[in-house]
């Protein structure tokens, strides 16, 4: 399930967007999440399954255009489809926005694209 970050979710959120290669730097991430939590058209979602909160969106919206900057899962959780899952419910809230990648999440798309048809959960 697809939820709104929140201040109290600020640990958990900085957990999960570390994994992103371009935020392993921790001055880099606080200036991540500073930009979700005070630029309005940076959204940051959180993924929640049963009790856990096991991944992290955000995304830049700028007009009709939807940059996807960050896209993350816990380890343990990936290969489940929740990458995916996050991904077309955030499209789902924007659906009348163009939706593309940055340089760090590209490879997602392009993975995402790939397996289109095939039926996989692999994500």
């Amino acid at each position: 399930m697809l939820i709104r970050y929140k201040k109290a979710y600020e640990k958990i959120a900085m957990g999960l967007l570390s994994f992103m290669p371009n935020e392993k730097d921790l001055k880099k991430l606080q200036i991540s999440m500073k930009m979700y939590e005070t630029e309005a058209g940076w959204q940051l979602f959180l993924w929640k399954k049963e009790d856990d909160i096991v991944g992290v969106i955000g995304v830049i919206i700028d007009g009709d255009k939807v940059e996807v900057q960050h896209i993350s899962v816990n380890p343990s959780h990936r290969h489940e489809g929740i990458g995916k899952c996050m991904l077309q419910s955030v499209k789902d809230l924007h659906e009348d926005k163009e939706f593309f990648p940055n340089e760090y999440t590209a490879s997602f798309f392009e993975k995402c694209d790939e397996n289109e048809g095939k039926n996989s959960t692999d994500a």
